[in-house]
């Protein structure tokens, strides 16, 4: 069954429209949002999300501050803080390592529906 872009396209703004505060996690986040990471300046942060007409939404560039520790994936959610968990997935590069202080991420989130 073939799905048209517009289906596409208006699955992907939905799912935007859920959240976009992006969080990094030490572990898989699975359905609820679980290994969120602590400690340090970490804090969620805010991105834009822009819809490439495609079936996507891509957001802007998120610097995230992290402490120390090994991070293998990036989350949505709907809030700065507590919220409601959208979803994560891993980062495309690997896990990304970050030792001793003053670390950060650069997140550039994506959604494809």
């Amino acid at each position: 069954m073939g799905i048209p872009n517009a289906t596409h396209n208006t699955a992907s703004n939905a799912i935007a429209a859920l959240g976009n505060w992006i969080s990094l996690h030490t572990a898989a986040a699975g359905t609820t949002g679980a290994s969120e990471a602590t400690g340090g300046t970490y804090a969620r942060k805010q991105t834009t999300w822009t819809s490439t007409g495609a079936g996507a939404n891509n957001g802007s560039v998120t610097n995230i501050p992290a402490p120390a520790g090994t991070y293998v994936e990036a989350g949505i959610f709907s809030a700065t803080t507590a919220g409601t968990f959208v979803g994560s997935a891993a980062f495309s590069g690997g896990n990304v390592i970050i030792s001793g202080s003053g670390g950060s991420i650069d997140v550039t989130p994506s959604i494809t529906a």
